[in-house]
């Protein structure tokens, strides 16, 4: 069995196919502080958007039973493509384990908004998936949604071009035909486009109002801590490690860029079959 260099004891596993869940890492920290947290970036599959469903469920799940295996107890699933293609039957494969998800913030801009018009940005998968579809239904009937895939904007993020020309373009070219609809939100489905929030909102101004879902999910996550003892973390810990299947040199990187602290990093290489993830000793 891998070992990391702490022993975690109910860590808060987190995982997502880069970099864009550490968006969510980062809420999670800052506000349940005192949790041991293990992070998964699958950097080698990245970007999950375009995947089939069945494939990123396949990922999901060994990444799922990779984590457990290193001691969290709870598992976030911080990213919108993963979460529409797997959360639901990772609750079924893993009963007994508390998932936190991400839901488009479709309900909170369908009940704030004042032009009836509202933006979504997501990726292909998440626009597919049943649970964005079943938001919908449930809480924006009566609103107008105009949605964007941003092709290509993932892996500007993953680069760490948060605002180049490329970046810039890409987000021109999904906001600008939105908010000629006159759009007073845009909802932000990708956990890794918070990472371009200040270049969103210089593009779309002041009037319209830009969704961040971390901070849900964050409370969420301290929610399900609270009131299940058994997937409770130890407070005598505070650690963070950061594991990523791709290169490493990059990670830390994007890890510097975004001024994340006082974390381990590991690299980690998925079997040939697909079937597990190992860690990659240091020499």
């Amino acid at each position: 069995m891998d070992k990391l260099p702490f022993s975690p004891k109910n860590a808060i596993g987190i995982f997502d196919s880069g970099v864009g869940g550490l968006s969510v890492l980062r809420e999670i920290r800052n506000q349940i502080p005192d949790s041991p947290i293990i992070y998964f970036g699958d950097q080698f599959h990245v970007p999950y958007g375009p995947r089939e469903l069945e494939e990123v469920y396949s990922l999901s799940k060994v990444i799922t039973q990779f984590l457990l295996s290193l001691g969290a107890g709870i598992i976030v699933v911080a990213c919108n493509t993963a979460s529409a293609a797997a959360l639901y039957p990772l609750r079924e494969e893993f009963p007994d384990i508390p998932f936190v998800g991400m839901e488009p913030a479709v309900k909170p801009a369908a009940e704030k908004t004042h032009t009836g018009n509202v933006g979504v940005l997501a990726t292909p998968a998440t626009f597919q998936g049943k649970l964005y579809n079943s938001v919908v239904e449930r809480f924006a009937k009566n609103v107008k949604i105009y949605r964007n895939t941003c092709s290509g904007l993932v892996q500007e993020i993953e680069k760490g071009n948060f605002s180049g020309i490329e970046t810039r373009n890409i987000l021109e070219n999904a906001l600008y035909p939105m908010l000629e609809n006159e759009i007073d939100s845009v909802v932000l489905g990708c956990t890794h486009y918070p990472f371009v929030i200040p270049l969103i909102r210089e593009i779309v101004g002041p009037n319209v109002t830009v969704i961040d879902p971390a901070p849900a999910i964050a409370k969420q996550t301290m929610r399900i801590l609270s009131q299940d003892v058994d997937s409770g973390t130890n407070k005598n810990q505070n650690n963070t490690i950061l594991l990523t299947s791709g290169p490493i040199k990059e990670f830390q990187n994007f890890i510097n860029l975004i001024e994340i602290h006082d974390v381990e990093i590991q690299e980690v290489k998925w079997s040939q079959d697909k079937s597990e993830i190992n860690i990659v000793h240091k020499k």
